[in-house]
């Protein structure tokens, strides 16, 4: 899992209440169980007609936001059923960071196992980086993990709050796999010991 440390990006609005999981990728597309791919789907039915043309109204077809690597968002972001496929196509679109109010729980978890940094802020303080996201390509956000801060273009900053677990995971690059293999040498020699005790197992 790639590492997250300190993020400039662009950060793309979108003022909307109880984004489910369903609108961040429709369930039609469940069927796979790759983590790529999917980006492509990422909101697709705000994003495409039922030809298939993009929506030039929805933000991140614009081309100010086509790059985005921060989402602002309003409350209750990932609500609705506990699809792993949210976090991975917006991972797979290129957004890295989230920020809302509040998240669904296990929405908020499955970000740091798929490489995505979720921030919780009072409304108040969203609501200042939303304008500041709607300025567009040359407005660019700066999150720092390690100082546990976000940064609007005009220098203005906000602290958050993050499980130091999940913030050292996160830091180091380390979703499920990671963890376990960072033990694989005490899992040799456990092996090891409990083949030569017990060799019919």
């Amino acid at each position: 899992m790639e590492k997250f440390e300190k993020l400039t990006g662009i950060a793309a609005p979108m003022a909307l209440v109880n984004i489910d999981t369903d609108m961040i990728i429709p369930k039609q597309f469940l069927k796979t169980i790759k983590r790529s791919g999917l980006g492509v789907n990422l909101f697709d039915e705000m994003r495409y007609d039922r030809q298939g043309n993009e929506n030039p109204d929805f933000v991140l077809n614009q081309p100010a936001y086509r790059d985005a690597e921060i989402l602002v968002a309003g409350d209750n972001f990932g609500c609705g059923s506990s699809r792993e496929h949210a976090p991975w196509a917006i991972k797979d679109f290129g957004i890295r960071c989230v920020i809302a109010p509040s998240f669904a729980d296990i929405f908020y978890n499955n970000c740091f196992k798929n490489g995505i940094l979720p921030i919780a802020l009072p409304q108040e303080q969203v609501d200042v980086l939303m304008k500041d996201a709607e300025k567009g390509a040359n407005a660019r956000m700066t999150v720092d993990l390690e100082a546990q801060t976000v940064t609007t273009s005009d220098g203005e900053s906000f602290a958050f709050e993050v499980d130091s677990f999940k913030k050292h995971c996160l830091m180091e690059g380390l979703d499920d796999i990671g963890l376990t293999l960072e033990k694989a040498n005490a899992i040799d020699s456990f092996e090891a010991t409990i083949g030569a005790q017990r060799p019919w197992v």
